[in-house]
This record gives C-alpha cells, structure tokens and sequence, in this order.
C-alpha cells in the first residue's frame, strides 16, 4: 500500500536534516565537489524519486504535486539537490515514462526504485547551446541498433549518472542530417553504452553536481529508441516544457529557506537600538521576498493542474517560458536580498545567501537564457495579436486565456497600441512584462482556492509596480548599441 504523501514527505524532510545536520554538516561539504557517498545514499534509500515513476512499475504514480512537493522540500535545505532531483524527473523518469517502449520501462524504473540510479538529458553541445536543432550528434541505423556519435556538454549528473537520455539527427547516406531530432535510452552498464568524460568543468556554483564534455561513441538497441506521439521536435518541446513547469517546485523551496533566514537575521539583528525588521526598506524587502514565495506557489498549483503527462506541453511555450523565467529571476532576487540583509558574513560561500547567489544564477541560463525565453514569448505573443489584426496591447490581453484575470489590473500600463517590428531588447522587455502579468493570473486563481489575502494583495501590489517599470522601460525608444574601437579618445588620463 502507497504511503500517504504528507507522510512519506515528512519522512524525506526528516532523513535531510539527519544527514544535512546531524551526520554531516552541509555548510562544509556543499564547498566540496560532489555529494558525499554516505549522504547521497541515506537519501536516495528513501526513494524521493519514486514520485515520478508511475504506480503500476512500483512508483507513486508520477502525480506533479508530489514531484513538486520532493523537489520544494529539497530546495529548502539544497538547492544541488533539488537540481539533482529535478534532472533526474523532469529530464529522464517522466519523458521514459511516457514515451519509452513499454518492454524496457520496467527494467529502468526497478533499477531506479532498487538500486539508486539516475538518469540525466544530453542535449546542449560545444557549438550548439540553445540551437538545438542544429545539433550535430548523429545516428546511423543498421539492422536493430542505432550508433549514435557526437560530443556533448554541460550535461547535470556528467559521470555520474547510469542512464541518459540523448537527443540527435538521423544522419542518411549521402551524409545529410534529418531535420527532426529523435531521443535514445543510453545504459551506460551495457556494452558499448560508455560514455567517456572528456572534461569536467570547473562550473563556479551547484559544486555537488559534476558537470562536463561527454564524448558520444555507443550503439542503442531499437527498442530504445523513444516514440514521439508526432515529431521529435515536438516531443523534445514537450519534455522541456515539461521540466521548465516544474522549476516553482524548486525555486518555492529555495525561496522559503532565504526568506525564513531574511526574517530571522532582521528580527535579531539591532542597529541604533532597533531591530532591522523594523526599518521601512527593509519591510520592503522582505516583503518583495514573500512576493515571491506567493508567485511560485501559485504556478506550483498550475503546475500540478496542467503539466501531467497525460497533458502534451508542446504548444505551450507562453506559459512554460513565462513560469520558467519569472522563476529563475524571483530565485537570483531573493538571493542577493538576504546577502544585502545579512551583511558580511553572507558574502560566504559556507553561508545559506551567498551559496544561494552562485547556485541559482545558473537557473536563469540554463534550459534556455532568460533573455531568449523573453524574446521566444514576445514573438508568440505578437504572431497572435497580427492573426486577430489586434495592434492594442490591453485589448489582446483582456481576451487572452492567460491573461484574461489579470490583464485589467494592469490597465494603465498595458494600454497601448504595439509597433510589431520591435528590435530584440525590446522584445525582452516586453517578454519580462508579459510574463509577469500570466504569473499574476495565477496568483489570482490562487486566491480563489483560499491561500491567504494579505499575502496575495501584496503580491500584485508588487507585480503591479514590476510591470510599471517594464514597461515604462520598454516605451523609451532610445537606442545605444556597442562601440568597438572604444579605445580612441577614451583615455581619462589625458583629460585631467
């Protein structure tokens, strides 16, 4: 019989302050690269990653909320945990779970659940990041195995992992590459599956997890091969929008743990004979935190209404990218508050602030930079508003499906006809705007569930004043653009 979550959840908390706290002291060893053996196994032997395998191979049943909820509670004392967490669900368990064929799941998801295996995506390569569909990792078939070559990096869990799932081309005789991309099952175990680690990388936060260059040499039995209900392309849209719809797991976590330190510093903290908490700015602060906490438990609640796997996330580059990068940047803003507000002793990396500034910077890069996912949901935005022939911001807004609750909050700014030839960094202000505005119609949805008011008022009073400064920035049509040869007629020096 499956445990009840709110146990089984309790139970996981209670094994990470045993090895963070009691067993081992995780200020220290997060400085180290790598988990430590002992710790990585205590926690795993509690099968966290069970909420992604579905029931009937042994799991919970691959439900979001429990995913999000093991990967909040992991965040909150280790955000390289919850990462690890994370890859290993969004990135390997859920897409085998749903698009693996169904001979080889069982033997996946038992070793898994028995033995304490991961599993991680292998999609950026050295020449291609973001323009993944230019990768040039390739693949030949003959009779019932693919051979697969290429070189990939960047890859969470390089070295580590015992499975992976790896993206390429087909790549026909007259040495073409096909356009579409398909996915395979790696088992590094089996024979002529290795994966050889070229490098690993000196990546400057998230030390517990070995990033690296992975060289790509192995031959993949057919049936594990995975099948797209379409195309490759759309299903690798799936997967990531997918794993980007599971990023407020991470980041509610990690923003509860750095607004829980914020309060307690400013409370004890006394300067001129007053409590830090007490200073008007840093009210500011610190409510600009519980802000956050709010918005990412708003678009947890999405999350697990809307990214199951029974859902297909393809077409839903709005609201994924939105979730993801209001996420990633409400994560990096947090941190640096609790540095400010903790003054010298959080510019350490042993402490909980400046850990949490190098470790979420990352988030806001990977599984596409924040400012490309802003330009992607610009332009989807404005293709829709040139299909309606709608040139007025508010106007679309107001009959958008994710903006509809929130678009008349936001009236004043957003009521303005658009030039639809925007140059790219306004695109990105644009796209920063519009995805705080979808956030704030979740938050809304989140009031109507019962979450309480004075958190959710001071959430869209501070989203309000977001988007008026977005905004503001985005109508100022001044263009500066970089100037090479700066070095003529720049010297100070010969000016004083």
């Amino acid at each position: 019989m499956i445990k009840n979550f709110s146990e089984y959840l309790k139970e996981f908390e209670q094994t990470l302050k045993s090895v963070f706290y009691e067993r081992d002291d995780i200020n220290k060893f997060s400085l180290n690269r790598g988990f430590p053996p002992l710790v990585m196994r205590e926690i795993m032997a509690g099968a966290p990653l069970s909420v992604a395998i579905p029931e009937n191979y042994g799991g919970r049943g691959a439900k979001v909320k429990e995913c999000l909820g093991i990967l909040s509670s992991a965040a909150y004392e280790s955000l390289p945990l919850a990462l690890t967490l994370g890859i290993n669900i969004a990135l390997f368990l859920e897409p085998v779970a749903k698009y693996a064929n169904n001979t080889v799941k069982g033997g996946i998801f038992k070793r898994f659940l028995e033995k304490q295996q991961m599993g991680g995506l292998m999609i950026t390569e050295p020449d291609f990041g973001s323009d993944a569909l230019n990768m040039q990792t390739h693949y030949t078939q003959k009779d019932d195995l693919y051979h697969i070559k290429g070189t990939k990096h960047w890859q969470g869990l390089t070295g580590l992992a015992d499975f992976w799932l790896i993206t390429s081309r087909q790549k026909h005789e007259q040495g073409k590459l096909d356009r579409d991309i398909d996915f395979f099952i790696c088992d590094v175990t089996q024979k002529n599956q290795k994966v050889v680690v070229e490098e690993y990388f000196d990546n400057l936060g998230l030390y517990m997890i070995p990033y690296g260059t992975n060289k790509l040499d192995v031959q993949i039995p057919k049936e594990y091969k995975l099948t797209p209900e379409s195309t490759g392309v759309k299903m690798m849209l799936d997967i990531l929008h997918r794993s980007r719809m599971q990023f407020p797991g991470m980041g509610l976590g990690f923003i509860k743990r750095l607004m829980d330190e914020a309060i307690d510093q400013c409370k004890s903290r006394i300067v001129g004979g007053k409590s830090l908490l007490s200073f008007d700015q840093v009210q500011h602060q610190i409510s600009k935190m519980q802000s956050a906490y709010t918005i990412c438990s708003a678009l947890c609640v999405r999350s697990s209404d809307k990214s199951g796997l029974e859902n297909n996330l393809a077409s839903d580059g709005v609201e994924a990218n939105s979730i993801k990068t209001v996420v990633t940047d409400l994560m990096q803003e947090s941190a640096q508050t609790l540095v400010q507000l903790s003054g010298a002793k959080g510019y350490r990396l042993s402490h909980i602030g400046g850990r949490g500034i190098v470790d979420s910077r990352p988030f806001q890069i990977f599984e596409g930079a924040n400012e490309m996912l802003y330009t992607q949901i610009s332009d989807m935005i404005l293709k829709l508003m040139k299909k309606k022939k709608e040139s007025n911001l508010f106007q679309f807004l107001k009959d958008f499906n994710l903006t509809e609750k929130a678009s008349e909050y936001f009236k004043k700014e957003i009521n303005f006809s658009i030039d639809f030839n925007l140059p790219q960094r306004k695109q990105v202000d644009l796209g920063k705007a519009l995805s705080r505005i979808v956030s704030a119609g979740f938050v809304l949805n989140l009031e109507e569930k019962g979450f309480r008011k004075d958190l959710i008022s001071n959430c869209i009073k501070s989203l309000q004043h977001d988007i008026s400064n977005l905004i503001n920035s985005f109508q100022i049509n001044k263009r500066v653009s970089s100037i090479e040869d700066y070095q003529d007629g720049s010297s100070w020096l010969e000016m004083a």
